[in-house]
């Protein structure tokens, strides 16, 4: 059976199915998710906020409860794409403003730019670069000196945990 889910502020309606998750329709409309875990629910890069439908999803599990507690950008309506199941219709699912990088090299590349968009941390949702501002290379020194890059590290505390 097919469940209908319509995503915010793009004003896209698709059809999944039963028990796919929310991950699974952002992937079918092209949208950039960086699924910097692989899908296990270890990062903050598929985070959602879900406007319409919480009980249209499955319930929370222990893993997605201990990721979102990190996430800063975290509401009592947000979930990860990859551990939310579609169960049932009704369900209005809004993407967070902004744009999650892999690595500094991704601001980098952006020195003397403007963002277009916020730059988030890929496993906090932390804003790095607001959107407006220009990236300079004072910027990228404070974002490299105050924040940590090393996924892999990450991913395996968090499994061992």
């Amino acid at each position: 059976m097919v469940k209908i889910v319509r995503l915010e502020p793009i004003a896209q309606e698709t059809a999944i199915a039963t028990n796919s998750n929310i991950l699974s329709v952002l992937i079918n409309k092209d949208l950039d998710v960086l699924k910097e875990c692989g899908g296990r629910g270890m990062c903050a890069t598929c985070h959602v906020y879900v406007k319409e439908g919480m009980e249209a999803l499955s319930p929370i599990n222990r893993r997605e409860q201990r990721t979102l507690e990190v996430i800063t950008t975290c509401k009592p309506n947000s979930r990860l794409a990859c551990q939310a199941q579609v169960i049932g219709n009704g369900l209005v699912v809004e993407l967070p403003p902004g744009m999650y990088i892999n690595s500094i090299k991704d601001i980098e590349a952006l020195i003397g730019r403007r963002a277009e968009e916020n730059l988030l941390h890929p496993i906090t949702g932390q804003v790095l670069v607001e959107a407006g501002k220009l990236i300079t290379r004072s910027t990228l020194k404070q974002i490299e000196d105050t924040t940590n890059f090393n996924f892999g590290s990450y991913f395996v505390q968090s499994s061992e945990a």
